[in-house]
């Protein structure tokens, strides 16, 4: 029975991680200001204030496209 032995540069690319130190950096970013949004709509007062129906949702969904960012970086 013959082995195969593994090149080098074949164990390089099993070794290595799919994501960087700067993607998890960037993918808290983006948790934090997701965070951040929903934290913009707590709250009891007017119901239709601009903070909770334009700038909450806008800067929700601006983190979840820099998540998306994050994760799609190289």
């Amino acid at each position: 029975m013959i082995e195969k032995k593994a090149s080098p540069a074949s164990q390089d690319s099993k070794n290595e991680l799919v994501f960087t130190k700067k993607n998890y950096q960037l993918l808290i970013i983006s948790i934090a200001i997701v965070v951040f949004g929903f934290i913009l709509m707590i709250g009891t007062t007017d119901i239709y204030d601009v903070r909770k129906t334009l700038i909450a949702p806008m800067t929700v969904l601006f983190g979840f496209g820099f998540g998306v960012y994050a994760i799609l970086k190289k």
